[in-house]
């Protein structure tokens, strides 16, 4: 029970830490890209960069079926 429950928790961590990784080019694009070339658009954190990546995963989730 001890080793489904470690398992468990690292397959977490693992996605939640991926998450924050790739959440990395995002706050680069904005940071770099945006603030510069839109007029009122303001530098993100890594925690917002985050936020707005899981934001766009749910909107622009595509559902497939394989009827």
């Amino acid at each position: 029970m001890k080793k489904v429950f470690a398992a468990v928790a690292g397959l977490i961590t693992l996605v939640i830490g991926l998450s924050f990784l790739l959440s990395w080019p995002i706050m680069w694009l904005w940071n770099n890209a945006l603030v510069g070339a839109v007029d009122g658009v303001h530098t993100v954190s890594w925690l917002q960069a985050w936020g707005i990546s899981v934001l766009f995963s749910f909107l622009f989730k595509t559902h497939s079926s394989s009827k």
